[in-house]
């Protein structure tokens, strides 16, 4: 109900100038500006004396009718094809639209713009339930029948994705772990409470920041990745091959990815958060002469088993999203590079939010956990 065809035109000049409408012309189809200028600018190219085809045109809303309205001159033209209830619909915008006043556009509306945000953000969620749903039929298939699963490409993804992402997660940790114990070192120091940097650094790096990093930093580095790969197949019509072909997509392209995620983004969490735990061992060490020795003794006692599993279970959260999100925009993308680009850069950024959202989430749910 709230997909629609990208609206377009094709002007053909024999046997007669002729303009052909094509699309759904409503005002969520004009909430893209740069879709927008485009077919602006082709309208504005279009003769309003040319033969008008609006045969081809799926949907046609008041927005849509004012803008041909407008590009008409508040006339209609010598010859149009359309159908009776698109000729009814003009004739009401024109019947409302005072002589000589330029027509309102969606594009020009805030009204138009917030409604049409709204439907876009809709459509988004309800193709991540769909995507969601999917992901759950495809995982009860594997489950019924295991031999016949894309094991080769889950273990793939889980080398790329997992195995090839340590070394800079490990580097990053290291590095925010120092940063951290030398922050607190200074504050510490003077209350002479340098023992609670045990305390302050276990909880911080195992419960909240090293998962959290790890899981930012594979959102940047697979979450992109993944969009690109499965663009790159969209600009190439593989996708297109594999549907002709029966290939589910979601049980070849989506599963895989999801389930490599979920696998490795708990090792890679655990990873970064001992990499963070190292750097602020060896700061404390140098900053206020707290022995590894006494850090690795006191971390088990003041830090509960319990946030460990709770950074475990939000690693699998976010290592699902970040395959789902990153599916999305990579199926969502056109056949074209420049919607490659643009669908990469989205997947990144929702993924980041998606991450840190999930995150205040746990941290609100399970405030009581492991304290």
């Amino acid at each position: 109900m709230l997909s629609f065809t990208p609206p377009s035109l094709a002007q053909e000049r024999t046997p007669a100038p002729c303009v052909r409408l094509r699309g759904d012309w409503v005002a969520a189809a004009f909430t893209e500006r740069r879709a927008w200028r485009q077919l602006a600018a082709r309208l504005r190219a279009c003769g309003a004396d040319d033969i008008w085809d609006l045969q081809g045109v799926g949907r046609l809303d008041h927005i849509g009718a004012q803008l041909l309205w407008q590009r008409w001159g508040g006339r209609w033209p010598a010859q149009v094809a359309l159908s009776e209830a698109q000729r009814a619909l003009i004739e009401r915008v024109a019947r409302f639209s005072p002589a000589g006043a330029v027509a309102a556009t969606a594009r020009g509306n805030p009204i138009d713009q917030l409604g049409g945000l709204v439907i876009t953000a809709v459509h988004y969620w309800r193709q991540m339930v769909e995507l969601v749903g999917q992901l759950l039929f495809d995982l009860l298939r594997l489950a019924r029948a295991p031999a016949r699963g894309p094991w080769r490409d889950v273990s793939g993804h889980i080398y790329r994705m997992g195995a090839q992402a340590l070394p800079i997660t490990a580097l990053v940790g290291f590095l925010i772990g120092i940063v951290l114990a030398y922050l607190m070192s200074l504050q510490l120091r003077q209350f002479g409470a340098e023992a609670f940097i045990v305390n302050i650094l276990g909880i911080s790096l195992i419960r909240e920041l090293g998962p959290m990093l790890a899981a930012i930093l594979v959102a940047g580095r697979s979450g992109s990745a993944i969009t690109a790969q499965i663009g790159v197949m969209r600009v190439t019509e593989e996708l297109d091959a594999m549907r002709v072909m029966g290939i589910p997509h979601g049980f070849r392209l989506v599963m895989p990815r999801a389930l490599a995620l979920a696998l490795a983004m708990p090792l890679v969490a655990l990873w970064t958060t001992l990499a963070a735990l190292a750097g602020g061992m060896l700061a404390a060490d140098v900053a206020m002469g707290v022995s590894p020795g006494y850090f690795v003794q006191a971390l088990p006692t003041v830090v509960k088993v319990s946030n460990l599993w709770l950074a475990m279970g939000k690693s699998v959260v976010f290592g699902v999203g970040i395959a789902l999100i990153g599916c999305h925009w990579g199926l969502s993308v056109k056949p074209n590079t420049q919607s490659l680009g643009e669908g990469t850069t989205a997947s990144v950024v929702s993924a980041i939010t998606m991450v840190i959202l999930v995150d205040a989430v746990f941290a609100v749910a399970f405030k009581n956990l492991g304290f």
